[in-house]
């Protein structure tokens, strides 16, 4: 039992669609297109189940960069999902909160006007477009 990845979809792709595009490489056991869960619309991508894994790898091998609907598409093996990702990158990978992350580091002056060791300074913003908000303290 192989599952498929299929990404890069147009947003009106159909399950049928979907089914009828793979049907020529084999079995499907099931099509899941993942939709939002606030307007219902269709997220762009999709898993096919194939119970045959020589017929999931000749599907990957014919579909993976066919032009479906305007869009290249994307099929490769599914990946299983990280106990750590979740809603809106639910900590998965990147920068880490409470520990300063891998992309936060000291934060020390970033942000905060410049060069003077996090002090706020309105001289690093007189040549901007957009002067800085007032401190809220």
């Amino acid at each position: 039992m192989k599952n498929l990845f299929v990404g890069n979809m147009s947003f009106q792709t159909t399950e049928t669609d979907l089914r009828s595009l793979f049907e020529p490489f084999g079995q499907i056991s099931r099509v899941h297109i993942a939709t939002d869960r606030e307007t219902g619309r269709a997220r762009g991508f999709a898993f096919v189940e194939m119970p045959n894994d020589a017929e999931a790898a000749k599907a990957i091998a014919g579909l993976d960069g066919k032009e479906v609907g305007g869009r290249n598409l994307k099929v490769n093996e599914a990946r299983p999902k990280s106990a750590s990702s979740g809603p809106r990158g639910g900590g998965g990978g990147g920068y880490d909160r409470d520990r300063g992350g891998d992309r936060g580091g000291d934060r020390g002056d970033r942000g905060r006007g410049g060069k003077q060791g996090g002090r706020f300074s309105n001289e690093d913003y007189r040549d901007s477009a957009r002067q800085p908000r007032e401190p809220r303290w």
